[in-house]
């Protein structure tokens, strides 16, 4: 189990706010936030592989909306926010150096990796936001090869889609329902969860969740389920739309 992270920029205060105000970022209680995340990931037997800083931008930690990747596969996304592009350079050499083949997003379209949710063959892609028709048109040409279902879902109310939903590991989809545009997309196998944070998981292992220490009763009510759950301490990234998904790209092997 592999993970790409990227250190925090020394601009991260300025980063791109589109739902919130703006608030005050610590940025050096962020590093620290981010060095305690990198070593929960660590602690259940991740291997992390820090992408080359870049510091003139300053929404680069969430290395998450540089790409998707699906099975030996990494698209190189292209931002829809102007400003994220030059992201992408450095991921995509760190993602080509772990052994996976290349493909990228093309003009005009436009995808961010935190507008995509995937869970066994399904890839689900928000399209409202940072993601529009033409990326996700691309996306799913790139990986019907690869026996992927690409499904469109709307985003207005939250930044990215997995800012509304995440899966755990028996594909429920969890959501906090008011910030979810169609919760009936999922069906019976939506989940709504009653913190906003909440709604965002990294799966570390079948049993093993990593999620924002702010949701303590959507933490209780995976503990009911049968997980256990690793909080971690973001709020600095919490004030920038930034949640635990978006601090990383998994990478589960080519």
């Amino acid at each position: 189990m592999h993970a790409l992270v990227r250190r925090p920029s020394p601009r991260l205060a300025e980063g791109l706010v589109t739902h919130l105000e703006r608030s005050p970022v610590d940025v050096d209680l962020a590093i620290e936030q981010w060095e305690t995340y990198v070593a929960a990931m660590r602690s259940v037997g991740w291997t992390t592989h820090e992408v080359d800083a870049a510091a003139d931008c300053p929404d680069s930690v969430f290395v998450e909306d540089t790409m998707v990747v699906y099975r030996d596969l990494a698209v190189i996304s292209r931002p829809g926010a102007h400003e994220r592009r030059p992201e992408t350079a450095e991921a995509e050499k760190a993602v080509s150096a772990r052994g996976y083949r290349i493909a990228h997003i093309e003009a005009p379209g436009t995808l961010d990796g935190g507008d995509v949710l995937k869970h066994g063959n399904t890839v689900w892609a928000g399209e409202g936001g940072r993601t529009n028709a033409g990326g996700i048109a691309q996306l799913r040409e790139l990986l019907l090869p690869l026996g992927a279902e690409v499904v469109a879902v709307p985003v207005s109310k939250v930044l990215h889609l997995k800012s509304a939903v995440t899966a755990l590991p028996d594909g429920t989809v969890i959501g906090h329902e008011p910030l979810v545009d169609d919760p009936t997309t999922w069906g019976a196998r939506f989940l709504p969860v009653p913190e906003e944070s909440g709604s965002h998981v990294v799966i570390l292992d079948d049993h093993t969740l990593l999620m924002a220490a702010s949701a303590p009763r959507t933490k209780a009510l995976f503990e009911k389920r049968g997980y256990i759950v690793v909080p971690v301490d973001i709020s600095e990234f919490e004030k920038l739309e930034g949640c635990v998904t978006c601090l990383s790209v998994r990478l589960r092997g080519v």
